[in-house]
């Protein structure tokens, strides 16, 4: 066990609130600090042992606020080009908002970033739970963890006390027992961030799990923190946030909460979770089946919220969260909370299963494993159609749900064939063939939801950071899900996924929820003068999320990537679909380029997707 115990960055208050009477802002090295923030941030060198407080760069804060934008400022000024993903010169940050540990609604979640080791792209995924909040309350605005720690390790902090602790009984264990043991040595107080198998081998698809069933799920950031030696971070804060006005911010949150959040268009996630997103994806013809062969799925009944739900046992919702969208279940003998829509389609009709338990524990196996269950389920799906055609027996055919499940575990502890099909489709399609049909931009697979029937979401895959995801431009909710602009078209998708894509970037870097969908502008500027006391336009917040999509890009632009790389699988141009309301669709080659210069231009980016130096020069 090595002891190491960090300069006190703040006062501790042994009785955590959330509000205190605030103190004025003075000026430090890094620009003036500013309430709503701790102004500081927790370094931890795994190789030196060296841990140590600084101020946080109230500088970049300014202009990237947290979360997502902030780690990604980090990160760009932080690593040098071209390393290994895996190797102790990687970063993983861990980034709050000034909006962390208020009474904000929504605002509890925490964004993890690093190099990937997935794509070689930027990466940054947003993690619920109540691990945010415990960071914040310990002091820290952002955690940063470096190098490689010798054997391996959890770390513990509470306020400024931090040890690295032997974790050699928790190697080869899933998340999920990882965390029960080690809430069971310390309490329910305390935050867990637990990887699983998966993040030990290194796999690219590993997760970051917290409060067991919150992962940040995409691009392999377990893998990360697998390859510094870390099994688990534990962290209890007892400090509290200062905010400039406690009655004025109590008296309108409340008003936020009755008038804007606890309404119909966000409080169905508390009736159904994203089960809800099953049956508009099948009417929707966007439901994908057989690896993206086709959309739609006759046995859809089986499995959806209807079948599912029967099985609830209980709710929850994250930090400072009132909509409570998880659905704890128990189906057969399963018992897990979820699945999310993501992880119902990817188990159910892009593999040819429709048995929801078999679903259901499929979903609990991942997630213990820590595996995405996206490109896991991808990737199956992929050597499924492998098999099937003949081009080289991966040893599982369609509908093998049994088999399926068995392989999330050898893939996760990189065992048997699990071991080549954790490398993902990019990477097994370059070696055995099937790159028409391996499902992925960048080496990040496919989210369940067919492009071909929202030909926004063939772009808004294309251009995304991190590579195919439908969390940085989610373009079907306009070309599908409220009908309001042509799904089967290029006309206009440059502007919807340039403004949902700023949209988001603003909203992650705020730490909000995605399910907060009533949400403005407007409101997001009064939400953070009341916890900074500083005025934000709307016109700068519209500005920090185009520098946030600029920073990411110009992350990837140093890392070799260009508008080459954002491209759509061969089968979404040759392929038409068979059923669904898309039925006859694929989408025309010139047609997707098009998309990609409208984009590019509203960007400010050249036509092969470059930015300029002028806009990196502002970064």
């Amino acid at each position: 066990m090595k002891r190491l115990l960090s300069a006190t960055p703040v006062a501790a208050n042994r009785f955590a609130c959330r509000f205190v009477r605030s103190r004025p802002c003075s000026t430090g090295k890094w620009g003036r600090e500013m309430l709503g923030y701790q102004n500081n941030l927790l370094r931890i060198n795994l190789s030196t042992g060296i841990v140590q407080a600084e101020p946080l760069r109230m500088d970049w804060a300014k202009k990237y606020i947290g979360s997502k934008g902030l780690a990604i400022k980090y990160l760009y000024e932080e690593l040098n080009p071209g390393i290994d993903p895996l190797s102790e010169d990687n970063k993983l940050i861990f980034m709050t908002t000034p909006l962390t540990g208020t009474s904000i609604p929504c605002s509890g979640k925490l964004s993890i970033a690093a190099k990937s080791p997935a794509t070689g792209t930027i990466c940054d995924c947003s993690i619920g739970g109540h691990a945010a909040l415990k960071i914040k309350y310990a002091g820290y605005d952002a955690m940063i963890l470096e190098g490689k720690y010798e054997k391996p390790c959890y770390i513990f902090i509470e306020d400024t006390h931090v040890e690295i602790m032997d974790a050699g009984q928790y190697w080869g264990l899933g998340a999920h027992v990882t965390e029960a043991m080690l809430s069971e040595l310390y309490g329910h107080e305390y935050s867990y961030l637990t990887i699983g198998p998966a993040g030990e081998t290194k796999c690219g698809m590993a997760c970051i799990n917290s409060d067991y069933y919150r992962q940040a799920g995409r691009g392999g950031m377990g893998a990360v923190m697998g390859s510094k030696n870390v099994k688990a971070v534990v962290i209890k804060g007892t400090g509290s946030v200062k905010i400039p006005n406690i009655r004025e911010a109590c008296r309108r949150i409340i008003e936020i909460e009755k008038e804007n959040v606890l309404q119909e268009d966000n409080t169905y996630v508390f009736d159904t979770g994203t089960t809800a997103f099953l049956e508009a994806c099948q009417d929707g013809g966007i439901l994908p089946k057989k690896n993206f062969s086709d959309t739609t799925d006759d046995r859809w009944t089986e499995y959806n919220g209807d079948v599912l739900l029967k099985g609830l046992e209980g709710k929850r919702g994250c930090g400072s969260c009132g909509l409570g969208c998880g659905n704890f279940l128990k189906l057969g003998d399963v018992i897990c909370e979820g699945p999310e829509y993501e992880s119902i389609a990817v188990a159910g009709p892009n593999v040819c299963n429709a048995d929801a338990i078999k679903i259901l524990k499929s979903n609990k196996v991942a997630d213990d494993m820590g595996l995405d269950t996206i490109s896991a389920g991808d990737t199956i799906a992929w050597a499924m159609e492998m098999t099937e055609k003949g081009i080289h027996d991966f040893g599982i055919h369609f509908g093998e749900i049994d088999k399926y499940i068995e392989y999330l575990e050898l893939m996760a502890r990189a065992e048997g064939i699990g071991a080549e099909l954790a490398q993902g489709v990019k990477r097994l399609s370059e070696k055995y063939g099937g790159q028409d049909f391996a499902m992925h931009v960048k080496g990040l697979e496919y989210p369940q939801y067919e492009p071909r029937g929202s030909w926004g979401m063939a772009l808004a895959y294309a251009v995304s950071d991190r590579g195919a995801c439908h969390m940085r431009a989610y373009a079907a909710n306009e070309e599908i899900f409220t009908a309001t602009a042509p799904p089967y078209t290029s006309e206009g998708k440059g502007e919807i996924v340039y403004r949902m894509g700023w949209w988001s970037a603003v909203k992650f870097s705020f730490g909000i929820c995605d399910f907060w969908g009533t949400i403005t502008l407007d409101l997001m500027a009064e939400i953070l003068e009341l916890v900074t006391g500083e005025q934000w336009t709307t016109k700068e917040l519209e500005e920090i999320g185009v520098r946030v999509l600029n920073m990411a890009r110009a992350f990837n632009q140093r890392e070799g990537f260009n508008g080459k790389d954002d491209t759509a699988p061969k089968r979404i141009f040759r392929e038409v679909l068979r059923s669904g309301a898309g039925a006859g669709q694929k989408i025309p080659e010139a047609a997707f380029e098009d998309m990609k210069q409208q984009y590019y231009k509203y960007m400010g980016w050249n036509e092969k997707g470059i930015v300029p130096e002028a806009i990196l020069e502002a970064l």
